[in-house]
């Protein structure tokens, strides 16, 4: 008795104190917490949780945000550091030296890991391993903007697009009931941009500190999405009935046997070959802009306001058009996704033309946020078609495929737009004319073949 009415007291004043202590550290971690869950709750509902789309969609903003802290941080060094004439040349050094080689490794990419169907996860973790350890590398080279910064960045490149194609090919093993893919591939790629947009201030916050700390921060985050990559449920990995893709018949003219291992996409289904032609054109676009647009806005930036002002208000436009095409297009999942592609082309081609008659900062601006609303609803468009007219035995292949496809124009618009003159009514007509020429090459056979499928709807 003694004993415990002397151990009471001496208890007594530790009891407020740690429920106090338990009370503050509650208030401190509350925020972080509870955005936790709710981040989850979004991402998982609707069944996404269930089915295993809602670790995708979190892995997918993953991957955006620590590509947006790579990008920062290589444009800090091969961009804004040096003066713009200077600044073009390392540029085009950069594609010379990264996105050549790129154009080469990336009709490769698609295939190579086509034989790897059980390795979807240990794919996505790699490619996340390795941008780690590549952004590491690059942290030491940062400063100095040395050669040895550009094998690195390649690496970066490649590592980025073999996630992008696995990922592609493991959106549709992951459908919650109900789920549309074109639906699934909105929400991911929502994502994506959402954590972008937030980790783009804190990556030039990072570069304040430091040119390498961006670098550190992407490290950070792709560790992270290794071990994300792992929690993926192991059906991804599933192989079942899968066959390869081509986009032409090994024998053109000739009718394959169903044994044989692919069909090319000409065979089942002439809107996905028009589609992917039509989007080549906006990518090509979308690359374009980038760094015909970046030079000449350092140069004569938007109606007097600085050149990273100028450049933030494109970009912000793009981002914008881009999110709301995200939104939109999932909406429109059942309703002809050949007239929306054609649709598209055709604003794209407008406003491009326009901005060339008459460029200001109004018109540049609306060029960007076109140029991002189109790409992002033709792409999922294009994802339509796919999942309507490409058997379920190539789907996969012919998602990793086309993204392949649509990266290589991405470069080649991004090289004529390091190509060309810093003339604003020049560059703006090449930009309608990458888009005029898609048009000329899919207008007609999306047309047409929106009029023969009147009934079909992507569930």
């Amino acid at each position: 008795m003694t004993t415990a009415r002397s151990s009471s007291p001496s208890n007594a004043p530790t009891g407020p104190l740690r429920r106090a202590g338990r009370a503050v550290g509650h208030a401190l971690h509350l925020p972080f917490t509870g955005t936790a869950r709710g981040i989850r709750r979004a991402t998982h509902a609707h069944g996404a949780g269930e089915s295993g789309l809602g670790k995708l969609i979190e892995l997918h903003a993953v991957n955006g945000a620590g590509d947006v802290l790579i990008t920062i941080a290589l444009a800090s060094t091969v961009f804004f550091s040096v003066p713009t004439d200077e600044a073009r040349g390392r540029v085009a050094l950069y594609l010379a030296i990264t996105m050549a080689p790129f154009t080469l490794l990336a009709p490769v990419i698609g295939p190579l890991l086509d034989r790897l169907p059980h390795g979807r996860r240990a794919a996505m973790a790699g490619a996340m391993l390795a941008r780690a350890v590549l952004a590491l590398a690059m942290s030491g080279a940062v400063a100095t903007g040395g050669i040895e910064l550009y094998p690195a960045a390649l690496g970066v490149l490649v590592a980025s697009k073999a996630y992008g194609v696995v990922r592609s090919a493991v959106v549709p093993r992951l459908l919650p009931s109900g789920f549309s893919l074109v639906k699934a591939n909105s929400r991911v790629t929502l994502a994506g941009l959402l954590a972008t947009g937030a980790a783009a201030p804190i990556g030039a916050g990072l570069q304040r500190i430091g040119l390498a700390w961006p670098l550190y921060g992407a490290f950070l985050v792709f560790v992270a999405g290794t071990f994300l990559a792992f929690s993926m449920p192991g059906k991804v990995d599933s192989a079942k009935g899968e066959r390869r893709a081509h986009l032409a018949s090994d024998h053109p003219g000739e009718e394959e046997a169903p044994e044989r291992p692919g069909r090319g996409l000409r065979d089942v289904g002439p809107s996905v070959v028009h589609a992917l032609q039509a989007n080549a054109a906006l990518r090509a676009l979308s690359g374009f802009l980038i760094f015909f647009l970046a030079f000449l806005l350092r140069q004569h930036p938007l109606d007097g306001r600085s050149a990273a002002v100028s450049l933030g208000i494109v970009g912000i436009a793009a981002g914008l058009g881009n999110a709301v095409g995200t939104a939109v297009g999932a909406w429109l999942k059942s309703r002809a996704p050949e007239l929306i592609i054609a649709t598209v082309l055709g604003v794209a081609l407008a406003v491009s033309a326009l901005t060339a008659a008459f460029f200001s900062g109004f018109l540049v601006a609306v060029l960007g946020a076109t140029a991002g609303l189109c790409q992002a609803l033709g792409k999922l468009s294009l994802d339509a078609l796919i999942q309507r007219d490409v058997p379920e035995a190539v789907r996969n292949s012919a998602f990793a495929r086309s993204e392949t496809l649509l990266q290589v124009a991405w470069v080649v618009g991004g090289a004529i737009g390091i190509a060309l003159p810093l003339v604003a009514w020049l560059g703006m007509s090449v930009g309608a004319g990458l888009v005029a020429v898609g048009l000329l090459m899919a207008l007609r056979g999306l047309v047409c073949a929106g009029r023969k499928t009147p009934g079909k709807r992507v569930r």
